[in-house]
């Protein structure tokens, strides 16, 4: 089966914007604005911009010491994993926009998962709802069955994004990079009220499986605010990824343990949650790469729009 890449976009850098167009009416023309002379806030060196302190902080750090705007993407990106691991993480992929200040070019980096080479067209059907009064089935519901599963489970592409992107327009390696985020992972981080919601939210997904009831629920319930949240096995991926590249994540006994994983998903007996397996093999993760792409671009009231190409 043709490799499936999602369009949600999680992962942006630099500039990112979603473009979408219809094919039947022709755009509307509007002029060009009046562009905003008195700035809000002044600087040099560079700026930063995320959801989160501690990877804002690394960001300024990498500018700091000498790294340019894709050096500092990949160190906030990679402290986001950290930090808000409900919409960030190496599980996962996205889109990488870069816009080279010199030279005036826009390059993209499609970094979306894909699905694995066996996965069937009826993947997402539960079994027990197959009859003979319906013998297509029905769907997993998309939550929570459908999403704490090993089958809805993508080859990740953030990793081999990273690497992409600093291969192509930074100057650090991919472990100097990582180095904030290991220290963040180690050292933890103040647990604030919306990571105890979003682990209350998701209380009743990870007490499904016995690594991430241990990490997210200690005690049975989420971190109090206030908390420090570390993440030491984060942090260890992060050395390995930082030592051996991305071909540590790729191919290896970690690819092989995420497969595995994706096989046979270890759920608690005490789960209600049917759980079911997927089809993730070393092969496709071994398969994977990130894709260099040119970008659209449109004219919006006399600004050059960039974004990600289908």
């Amino acid at each position: 089966m043709p490799s499936v890449r999602r369009q949600v976009a999680a992962l942006t850098a630099v500039l990112a914007l979603s473009v979408t167009g219809g094919a039947v009416i022709s755009p509307a023309f509007a002029d060009p604005r009046a562009t905003e002379k008195t700035p809000t806030a002044t600087g040099y060196g560079g700026a930063v911009s995320t959801v989160d302190p501690d990877a804002s902080a690394a960001a300024i750090e990498v500018l700091r010491k000498g790294g340019n705007a894709a050096d500092a993407a990949v160190a906030a990106a990679a402290t986001l994993g950290v930090t808000e691991p409900y919409s960030a993480g190496i599980g996962g992929g996205g889109y990488f926009v870069f816009y080279d200040a010199k030279t005036g070019g826009v390059g993209t980096i499609d970094g979306r998962e894909t699905a694995p080479a066996a996965m069937p067209h009826d993947a997402f059907i539960d079994p027990a709802t197959i009859t003979p009064a319906n013998p297509a089935g029905s769907p997993y519901r998309f939550t929570p069955e459908l999403v704490t599963s090993g089958v809805s489970v993508g080859v990740p592409g953030t990793p081999a994004t990273w690497q992409r992107a600093l291969k192509r327009w930074g100057t650090l390696s991919l472990g100097d990079a990582l180095k904030p985020a290991i220290q963040v992972a180690d050292r933890g981080f103040v647990v604030d009220d919306t990571f105890r919601q979003q682990t209350l939210d998701n209380k009743l997904r990870f007490e499904a499986f016995p690594s991430t009831s241990s990490l997210y629920l200690p005690g049975g319930d989420a971190p109090a605010v206030g908390s420090v949240f570390q993440n030491h096995d984060l942090a260890a991926t992060y050395r390995l990824l930082a030592k051996q590249g991305t071909g540590g994540f790729y191919s290896g006994p970690l690819a092989a343990e995420i497969a595995a994983t994706v096989q046979a998903p270890p759920k608690t007996d005490t789960t209600t949650l049917p759980i079911p397996a997927g089809h993730m093999t070393t092969a496709d993760l071994a398969a994977y790469r990130a894709i260099d792409q040119a970008p659209t671009q449109v004219d919006y009231r006399g600004l050059d729009v960039y974004g990600m190409a289908p």
